[in-house]
């Protein structure tokens, strides 16, 4: 196994309980090695600091998969760390559609695994977790079997931009038997058809689930708008909720039917509209209009996915927000949240409060939630922590 040494004062994520080496960290590598190979990680001085797979074409060169000397990375090390998954979503969520895996939070580094009720969606992501890809997935339905959890099929979702990153094809398709791609779920109480042949990442964004929940109670006898709705999830738990008129707007045709679709299986077709628009075209005619919401949904994608870009970010989350405000009646509410890991809590925050000084509303805080509990937070891994969601109730200026 060859050995890579990092640099003197270096690998300071690593060593405080993080699971990357980056190429600019790394001083010497002695032996001979293909990329995706286990290597030993050894500090300058020669101190043991784990096993991890190399891609010398990536950026984050190391991933480690072990910090305990002598540790043999095998189909049983495997099973060890799926099984520790499953127990820990057990006892944090509601398993009937959730995360089961989430890359370096849950010590697998560069896969994640999602299971809509009894599909399995794998996206693998990084060259040195490729080989153990199968071996994950089967001790998954092993596991899943024990607890009374049956797998009818697989299917993976490797075709996000991150696999080209790192030196590899993207990879789509079905993992043994074929199956009805379109997927009926059902969380909070709602259903909805989850494609996860074509649908975004792999189909369903899990990590919001119990954010919807807490929408709830503001949402009564509401007039909502839920901007960026994608599949319609956040417009739908307001209708559960009890809400008398929801109007969601999203880019995507596509997604504008799928929402409307589920609208229709939970019997909401004449609560829910659902619209095909640009959110930042749209939030300003509805001022001009002089439209009022009692609750304003603010669910955007990720408008950063690198340091580079988070200036213009900035300006974007702080424009969808000052307009979401202004369209919010005095009183009312408004849920926002930001997505990328690059948007700091820290950075969001202050963004949403330069819009509610722009626009002249104060805003008193509700909740400050993240990421559902089976996307979990591995302190000192920043990249784990990457969904913000607040809810307001605002208020004009007396």
């Amino acid at each position: 196994m060859a050995i890579v040494t990092v640099k003197k004062g270096c690998a300071r994520t690593l060593k405080s309980g993080g699971a990357w080496v980056y190429d600019n960290e790394i001083d010497t590598i002695a032996g001979t090695f293909n990329d995706g190979d286990m290597v030993e990680i050894h500090d300058f001085d020669g101190y043991f600091l784990g096993y991890g797979f190399i891609n010398t074409k990536s950026t984050i060169t190391l991933r480690v998969m072990s910090r305990v000397r002598e540790t043999v990375i095998d189909d049983e090390f495997i099973e060890m760390r799926v099984r520790a998954a499953v127990e820990y979503r057990k006892h944090t969520v509601d398993m009937s559609s959730c995360r089961l895996i989430f890359g370096e939070a849950d010590f697998l580094p560069g896969i994640v695994v999602d299971k809509f009720s009894d599909i399995l969606v794998v996206q693998s992501t990084a060259l040195g977790i490729e080989p153990f890809k199968l071996t994950i997935v089967e001790a998954l339905k092993k596991v899943l079997e024990e607890n009374g959890m049956h797998i009818r099929g697989v299917y993976e979702r490797s075709d996000s931009k991150a696999r080209t990153l790192e030196g590899m094809e993207k990879v789509k398709g079905f993992i043994g038997e074929p199956f009805d791609t379109k997927v009926l779920i059902e969380e909070n109480g709602v259903k909805y058809y989850v494609d996860v042949k074509d649908g975004q990442k792999t189909g369903f964004f899990l990590d919001q689930k119990y954010n919807r929940k807490a929408i709830w109670p503001m949402c009564k006898d509401a007039k909502v708008l839920d901007c960026f709705t994608h599949t319609g999830s956040f417009a739908l738990n307001a209708c559960k909720a009890g809400a008398k008129c929801v109007t969601g707007v999203d880019a995507s045709e596509l997604a504008v039917t799928q929402a409307s679709e589920n609208a229709a299986i939970n019997g909401f077709s004449d609560i829910a509209k659902f619209e095909c628009a640009d959110v930042f075209e749209l939030l300003p005619k509805l001022i001009e209009q002089g439209e009022q919401y009692d609750v304003v949904i603010l669910d955007p994608p990720a408008f950063t996915k690198s340091r580079n870009s988070v200036k213009n970010a900035v300006k974007g989350y702080r424009e969808i927000n000052l307009r979401g405000m202004k369209l919010v009646k005095n009183g009312g509410y408004l849920a926002t949240c930001s997505c990328s890991h690059f948007m700091t809590p820290e950075l969001f925050t202050k963004t949403i409060n330069e819009a509610a000084r722009n626009v002249h509303k104060r805003l008193r805080q509700i909740e400050f939630r993240t990421q559902s509990p089976d996307h979990p937070i591995l302190w000192a891994a920043d990249e784990s922590l990457y969904l913000k969601f607040y809810i307001f109730q605002v208020v004009d200026e007396a």
